[in-house]
């Protein structure tokens, strides 16, 4: 019996490449498996699994879930051992992507593998942000002209319509860490602490090629002068708005809130996108709820019948009443969803959307009342 070959060095990529190798055949079109070999032989890592991604979403959608899932493992090991450089090339992380101990309640660091195409967008929106990873991917090309790609990018929507998945989205796209930026650990009552931790932050923005989420931006971002504004919270706007105009580096900065309208008027200008997200349209919910239900979904799948029950649901909203109804049919042994559960879901989650809504109006008016 031959002794089986010894391997040396294998990188994430190498790994997964191998990896797709002896494992079981995606069936991946003839186009996909020659944009795999081209680019592991130039090695564009980064391109490398962008296709490799595709491929795994053909197979979802083919209904292969368990073979999807497992493609989606490989790419996701890969990631976690490599990053990638404004160049394309891959170089390996260990702790690179990792924010050091000053920065360790600062930054949450993930390696999403989100896609675009896993979302259901305006398409204004989608127009905005496949031009965005488009101009990125061709970074060097843009800069030799002298010139910069979009990666300033500010979201603004209601809660629930995909502000923080295409964060997600756009780091999976681009095989870069996504670093969600916690507020609650940057904000500080000590005058002059907050503007320090937030300059740690832009550092590493600087040191580190990633996706930089501001959620929540409005806790920062609120016009100077309002009623309600804190000197610290101010100064520290001034701070953020020097940091941000002055920041050179490759990194996406993207902030997100659900109240644009007390936002400072002086950092629109600083961001090279505004980004608009809304509740889905009925034929947008329909196609979400598909897209959701996967292999569960009942056949033939009328979305006219169902669209108009989500009505005032959120992306989110929509998916999490997808969600119970798929795990119900898991529970009583069902291939399918029945769409009258479906339609039970739905109407559950708006029901528990309009007490929430009712709540919290009455909340405001009881705290305006005590106020008068």
């Amino acid at each position: 019996m031959s002794a089986a070959p010894k391997m040396h060095n294998l990188n994430g990529i190498d790994q997964t490449v191998l990896s797709l190798a002896i494992g079981p055949l995606p069936v991946a079109s003839s186009d996909q498996l020659k944009a795999l070999i081209k680019s592991h032989i130039s090695r564009n890592d980064g391109q490398f699994l962008s296709v490799a991604m595709q491929v795994a979403a053909h197979e979802a959608k083919l209904g292969h879930v368990k073979l999807a899932e497992e493609l989606r493992d490989l790419i996701d090991a890969a990631k976690a051992r490599v990053s990638q450089d404004p160049s394309g090339k891959l170089v390996a992380i260990g702790s690179v992507a990792k924010p050091k101990s000053e920065l360790a309640n600062l930054l949450t660091v993930s390696h999403p593998a989100n896609r675009l195409g896993d979302m259901v967008l305006e398409d204004v929106a989608s127009t905005q942000l496949h031009r965005v990873i488009k101009e990125q991917r061709q970074l060097a090309r843009i800069k030799e002209h002298g010139l910069s790609p979009r990666r300033k990018l500010l979201l603004v929507g209601p809660p629930g319509t995909g502000k923080t998945m295409t964060a997600a989205a756009l780091a999976g796209e681009l095989g870069i860490p996504l670093f969600l930026v916690r507020l609650d650990s940057l904000i500080t009552k000590f005058l002059g602490e907050t503007a320090a931790k937030l300059r740690q932050v832009f550092d590493a923005v600087t040191d580190i090629r990633g996706v930089y989420f501001f959620d929540e931006f409005d806790a920062i971002g609120s016009q100077r002068g309002m009623a309600n504004d804190v000197g610290e919270i101010r100064r520290v706007l001034n701070s953020f708005l020097q940091m941000i105009e002055q920041d050179m580096s490759n990194s996406l900065i993207v902030a997100a809130t659900n109240h644009a309208e007390i936002l400072d008027y002086a950092l629109f200008r600083r961001f090279d996108d505004v980004v608009e997200y809304h509740l889905p349209s009925p034929t947008q919910a329909g196609e979400l709820i598909r897209s959701r239900l996967g292999r569960f979904a009942p056949k033939p799948f009328r979305k006219e019948a169902i669209r108009g029950q989500a009505e005032g649901l959120s992306h989110a909203e929509i998916c999490r009443a997808v969600d119970a109804a798929i795990k119900d049919a898991i529970l009583h042994d069902q291939e399918k969803v029945q769409p009258r559960e479906l339609g039970k879901a739905l109407e559950e989650r708006r029901l528990v959307n309009a007490k929430l809504v009712n709540n919290s109006k009455h909340s405001y008016n009881h705290a305006g009342s005590h106020s008068r």
